[in-house]
């Protein structure tokens, strides 16, 4: 009985601890969290429900505070404003995450090399472990990984063939100088701007044409200007939830595996529904006048030509070289391994 008292002893101590501490008045620990999904969106809704979860274990004493919309600025913005911890985390999808570890890039900036979510999801599970340790590095945790399905695009004019969006004007992220000229080498008219700035730029004719998930098309209204969408599964929208380390850190050891729990949860409802949403969102727009352009085998042999050209100004660029490569090794890897199937 003694023996089984000792060993119960720190236990019994730690627990005393971690309980007094957050029992104990204090201010709160407020953690801003910026994102671009819009509000009321299932991804908004996802993070909402971690807030609460998070509030909960804490006993109020972790308060998330979650601005949505991009009401923070861009991408670039939020991780700059992270960086002067004006905000302490923030939903970012791969272009952002690039701008504190270029190798998360890997995970999406390779046209046309995911043919499938399970190719995706096979990159994913044998990258991210590498990257959440370079994303540490940098100061950051990744609270989790998420995509929001395919980027589809979205034009004034219809598209099916490459040389048809060449005669638009399209968005391209700001911010991204190397990406600009990729698509500038390609022939396409690409132009920077930021992610709320496409809507008011189609309706002035300042772009003709935009990357987006259906989801964000839908729930940015950018259908109402850009009314056909070329159905090719261009890229991945891959993201993840970080938070600033300095910031995780002030939370004790003993919350934070519970803190993390609820975060991955809302990571998993985050993919799913953006998976099912993705196919959801596109028969809601067809309702109020999409035009949907099914890509045909030819067409998608030319865009996956113009895509393949480019790779060499991605490699090394836009995602670094080893990254690249790893990303593309893998992805033969499932593919071959698929075919051996019987």
């Amino acid at each position: 009985m003694k023996t089984r008292f000792r060993i119960l002893l720190p236990v019994l101590a730690l627990a005393c601890v971690v309980g007094s501490y957050w029992s104990t008045p204090r201010a709160a620990e407020r953690i801003r969290l910026a994102t671009l999904a819009p509000t009321g969106s299932s991804y908004h809704k996802s993070l909402l429900a971690m807030r609460e979860a998070w509030r909960k274990a804490s006993n109020g004493q972790v308060d998330l505070i979650v601005f949505a919309d991009g009401k923070l600025g861009g991408e670039a913005d939020t991780v700059s404003l992270m960086g002067i911890n004006s905000v302490q985390a923030a939903m970012l999808t791969a272009v952002g995450l690039s701008e504190i570890e270029k190798a998360v890039a890997g995970l999406q900036s390779i046209p046309m090399g995911f043919r499938d979510f399970d190719e995706v999801d096979y990159v994913g599970e044998r990258l991210q472990p590498m990257l959440e340790e370079r994303l540490d590095k940098k100061g950051f945790v990744v609270l989790f990984w998420s995509d929001a399905g395919w980027v589809r695009f979205f034009s004034r004019r219809p598209g099916l063939f490459p040389d048809d969006l060449r005669r638009q004007k399209l968005f391209n992220w700001a911010g991204n100088p190397e990406e600009l000229q990729i698509y500038r080498s390609a022939g396409f008219t690409a132009v920077p701007l930021e992610t709320a700035d496409i809507l008011p730029s189609l309706q002035t004719g300042l772009i003709d044409a935009t990357p987006a998930p259906p989801v964000f098309a839908l729930a940015g209204q950018i259908d109402t200007r850009a009314p056909h969408m070329l159905e090719i599964n261009w890229a991945p929208l891959v993201g993840a939830c970080v938070i600033r380390k300095a910031t995780w850190e002030r939370i004790p050891a003993a919350l934070r595996g519970e803190l993390l729990k609820a975060a991955q949860e809302a990571g998993r409802e985050i993919k799913a529904n953006g998976r099912k949403e993705s196919d959801e969102a596109v028969a809601a727009m067809v309702k109020r006048g999409l035009k949907v352009t099914k890509l045909t085998p030819e067409a998608e042999a030319e865009w996956r030509r113009v895509a393949e050209e480019v790779y060499p100004r991605i490699r090394g660029t836009i995602v670094p070289a080893d990254i690249f490569d790893q990303a593309r090794k893998l992805i033969a890897e499932r593919r071959a391994a698929k075919a051996a199937q019987p």
